[in-house]
């Protein structure tokens, strides 16, 4: 090769020899110089050619390019098992008394003083208010009074008639029997001096009639001489003891009316109003206070008119009040009830709860969390194993060791468990449980434990 090159080159030297020295030296120190102004600038224009076209300045492989080389993603996966989906339902409600009663006082009289306030507590036997007295302890002084007149009555009947009382029912009867000799002896007289003419027919008839009224009180006489003899019968006896019997209880009936002066509550509980003030005359059966229970309360909750019928007695609810940003309570539903609210047209569940917060009061609002379960076929997971991309949910199983993307549809959210469902879904089937975050489909995974 270098042979050749030399005889080619041969016949240019004599052609080149006419030119001077001096005129060849500059031509070929010039050459290189725009050779290699060339050729950084055909680099220069590469180089900004190259990042214009590729912001990342280094060249970017295909998607085919990066699963062949993307090695197999790590992930754990889990088995489908069905379960039963359940799902939270707020209801509105609020506080009402279990018990709720208005004291009302049993006796008339003049307020004497007051013991209680609006939102005071209050115990079974403790005394809310005292009325004035004075009229129940005079009827009390004659019920007494009228008890020992109808006492004495009756020990007088139970002794019988005493020996003074014979002797003077004697003593009427002779007088009677006098009076009725001297009597008949007069109509005769009468009689004889009618007959003879000297007197008038009118005399004898008076003379008559004399004796005859003088015969009545002699058997009154000698009825009551009898009946002193006698003594009093049973039934006299037995009507006298039910005159002490009435007296008794008119007795105990003023005592009683004084007793309840004294206001005195008959259940423990919370006061709600006061009805009175010192000096206020109160008639019987006027209202004192009004009393709530403080033990115990009733929640009423209102049920959407989906859930009517769905819920019932025993079922579980979590409890929370704005007042109260601290409680929280759960309980049971004690019962439903059968009918519709007048107002809101809904139906509502009673909630009991004892010992209360004593924050919580009547009327307040409360808001009940009810876990509703769902009827509709569903799987239940972990919430690790859904992925969240442009508003939808996605699980991934796994075929021939790679990912399938799924979009299912959320039944329900369960916290830390979810149901999901989807119709191509099986139990037992396998889905990527961790590891999820940015998979894509298709994607090669390894299955590690």
């Amino acid at each position: 090769m270098d042979t050749s090159e030399a005889q080619v080159s041969t016949p240019e030297t004599p052609s080149d020899s006419s030119v001077s020295s001096s005129e060849l030296v500059p031509v070929r120190s010039g050459k290189p110089w725009l050779r290699t102004l060339l050729v950084i600038g055909l680099l220069t224009g590469g180089a900004i050619l190259w990042r214009m076209l590729i912001p990342g300045g280094t060249p970017q492989p295909s998607v085919a390019q990066q699963r062949q080389v993307q090695p197999p993603r790590p992930i754990e996966t889990t088995t489908l098992a069905r379960g039963t989906a359940t799902r939270s339902v707020q209801l509105l409600g609020q506080v009402e008394a279990t018990q709720q009663s208005t004291l009302r006082a049993q006796t008339g009289g003049i307020v004497r003083e007051i013991l209680v306030q609006p939102g005071d507590r209050v115990k079974a036997g403790m005394v809310i208010a005292v009325l004035d007295d004075s009229d129940q302890k005079l009827a009390i002084s004659q019920a007494r009074a009228q008890l020992a007149q109808q006492i004495s009555n009756l020990a007088r009947l139970e002794v019988g008639t005493r020996p003074e009382i014979i002797a003077q029912r004697q003593a009427a009867v002779k007088s009677a029997q006098a009076r009725e000799r001297e009597a008949q002896d007069n109509l005769k007289r009468t009689s004889d001096l009618v007959k003879e003419g000297a007197l008038s027919q009118r005399l004898l008839v008076e003379a008559q009639a004399r004796l005859d009224d003088i015969r009545g009180e002699l058997l009154e006489a000698q009825a009551q001489l009898s009946e002193a003899k006698a003594g009093p019968i049973r039934e006299e006896i037995a009507a006298q003891k039910a005159n002490v019997a009435a007296a008794k209880a008119n007795l105990a009936q003023a005592e009683l009316a004084q007793q309840r002066t004294r206001i005195v509550a008959a259940q423990s509980g919370m006061v709600q109003t006061r009805h009175i003030s010192n000096g206020d005359l109160v008639q019987s059966s006027g209202e004192i206070v009004t009393l709530v229970a403080g033990d115990r309360f009733d929640i009423f909750l209102e049920l959407p008119e989906q859930l009517s019928g769905q819920v019932n007695p025993g079922m579980t609810i979590d409890l929370t009040a704005r007042a109260l940003p601290q409680w929280k309570q759960r309980a049971r539903i004690t019962a439903v009830v059968p009918s519709a609210d007048p107002a809101s047209r809904r139906q509502r569940v009673r909630v009991q709860i004892n010992n209360p917060p004593s924050g919580l009061l009547p009327g307040m609002a409360i808001a009940g969390n009810l876990t509703m379960p769902s009827n509709r076929s569903s799987f239940v997971v972990s919430r690790d194993a859904l992925t969240r991309r442009q508003d939808k949910w996605l699980v991934f199983t796994v075929a021939e060791n790679k990912a399938q993307q799924l979009e299912v549809e959320m039944v329900a959210d369960m916290g830390e468990k979810v149901a999901i469902y989807h119709p191509t879904l099986k139990t037992g089937q396998a889905i990527v449980l961790r590891g999820g975050d940015g998979l894509q489909d298709g994607v090669p995974v390894k299955v590690v434990k």
